[in-house]
């Protein structure tokens, strides 16, 4: 027994020295020399490279940011509790990604991917660089698509394309979260996946977004990325890099994204601390040279691909936030150069109960009509010239009591299609409805409706048209053109309801 035991140990041992290989790995590592405010000045990676991750010897992870004669600066993604002079740190060879997969979906997690919703772990496939190259021009397709926000003052005179880049901009309060909120919930049932990112902002706040979305289901296609306030500056330059990479995963499945960032002046802010504790020179409202281009080429990564490259989409609602009206600020100069339109929230109108608090003379979509349905170009013909007359009449005839006959018409009607544009919270209406209120209002029909009973009158001519005249509402739906013929339909309808 014993000496069938020791040959077997002979054969084990010869096959291992047979099968024994010497494996060699060269590993770069250098040495903190400094650490403080979540930077560390690191000597000995010479051939580390930009927004490359490096691992400190506690396990947390750093971006370089800073490449110097001998040194580099890195930020940390995490503590750095038990990181001190003289601790190792090995590069990786990566470059700073996330995790990507299906199982984002109707998820919360960090800037660097992790859930943060208690619903345990997230089963991941593939790995997305934060930054990555912009498609381009070739790759890209017009944008003729329309993404419907259910907001009827945007639809209607400010349409966004899918793989467009629409600003939101306005004070604190104003109601800059509730459009891309509202704009998240209008797209259930059409294939459209949403990422909402969250830099800078309340855990608490966050938690109401998340909670508002799930009570109207629409965590079925939303992914929510979160770097609060609490979080360090790091995390929240991050968080929309990471947040396009998620949106990038789907695009190239050929999927339409809509993305939400609230809000990008935080994430200046953010990139702004960051840069003053890297040393890096300040320059214009002491943010770094180079601000500009970090919302560049987070922007720029939105587009809407040809067939060829899958026919993907990525939309980009900006969020941006002015002190005191000031649009000619920095940051919000800025932004407003990158993007293809902006829809300026004002806090007067906010204040006087219009809402959604739209400005109409200062917002604007550059691509316009070209995303619009025929349906609704129709029927929003006017509004705009309409609206501005009424705002300019307004104002003239203040103080004056006896006017014409034209003027005070032309009063009344704006009047009332100002109150036509108020419209509540998370309750974006669909197309039809869009289209067949503004026919009603272009053909004059709302002049003899008190002003305060337009939000009455206009339920109850929508639950009218539903019970009895469905066929209109299936035709604007499936067909979404609008004929002279279906205009005299809807008249006729909206008639036999006022009586």
């Amino acid at each position: 027994m014993s000496n069938i035991s020791q040959n077997d140990i002979i054969s084990v041992l010869k096959s291992e020295i047979e099968d024994y290989d010497v494996k060699m790995s060269v590993k770069e590592i250098g040495t903190v020399i400094s650490i403080g405010d979540g930077i560390a000045t690191v000597y000995g990676l010479d051939n580390a490279m930009y927004g490359e991750l490096v691992e400190f010897e506690t396990g947390v992870r750093g971006i370089v940011q800073n490449l110097e004669m001998k040194t580099i600066g890195c930020v940390l993604l995490g503590s750095d509790y038990g990181i001190t002079e003289g601790s190792k740190v090995v590069r990786t060879n990566k470059r700073a990604g996330v995790p990507v997969s299906e199982q984002l979906i109707g998820r919360v997690v960090d800037a660097l991917g992790s859930p943060i919703d208690g619903k345990g772990p997230i089963e991941t496939k593939d790995f997305f660089p934060i930054e990555n190259e912009a498609a381009g021009v070739c790759e890209r397709k017009s944008v003729s698509v329309p993404l419907e926000t259910g907001i009827l003052a945007i639809d209607s005179m400010f349409p966004i394309g899918r793989g467009q880049r629409e600003l939101i901009i306005g004070d604190r309060q104003t109601g800059k979260t509730s459009i891309a909120v509202d704009t998240i919930l209008n797209q259930k049932g059409k294939d459209v996946i949403c990422v909402y990112v969250a830099i800078g902002q309340k855990a608490s706040t966050v938690a109401q977004l998340v909670a508002t979305l799930a009570k109207h289901g629409a965590m079925d296609y939303s992914i929510v990325v979160s770097a609060s306030a609490s979080d360090l500056a790091s995390l929240q330059y991050i968080a929309p890099y990471s947040g396009t990479a998620m949106a990038e995963y789907f695009m190239k499945q050929g999927r339409d994204v809509l993305i939400v960032y609230d809000d990008l002046s935080k994430h200046a802010v953010a990139y702004r601390t960051m840069s003053l504790l890297l040393e890096r020179s300040p320059g214009r409202e002491a943010y770094p040279g180079d601000v500009f281009y970090l919302h560049s080429r987070l922007l720029e990564r939105s587009a809407r691909l040809d067939e060829e490259h899958g026919g993907g989409s990525i939309t980009a609602l900006p969020i941006i936030e002015t002190l005191a009206g000031d649009v000619s600020a920095y940051i919000p100069t800025n932004v407003i150069s990158i993007t293809d339109g902006q829809i300026f929230l004002e806090s007067e109108l906010f204040f006087a109960g219009i809402r959604p608090a739209v400005n109409v003379g200062l917002s604007v979509s550059r691509v316009g009509g070209a995303a619009q349905t025929k349906a609704m170009k129709k029927a929003a013909g006017s509004l705009r010239i309409d609206l501005a007359q009424f705002r300019e009449m307004e104002v003239f005839t203040q103080f004056s009591s006896d006017l014409d006959k034209a003027t005070k018409d032309l009063l009344d009607h704006g009047n009332r299609l100002v109150e036509l544009l108020k419209q509540p919270l998370s309750r974006p209406l669909p197309l039809h409805e869009q289209v067949m209120l503004l026919c009603v209002a272009n053909n004059k029909l709302l002049l003899d409706v008190p002003v305060k009973e337009i939000k009455t009158f206009r339920s109850d001519l929508m639950d009218f048209f539903r019970s009895k005249y469905s066929n209109i509402i299936e035709e604007i739906d499936t067909k979404k053109v609008l004929t002279d013929e279906l205009i005299g339909q809807i008249v006729t309808a909206a008639k036999e309801f006022k009586k």
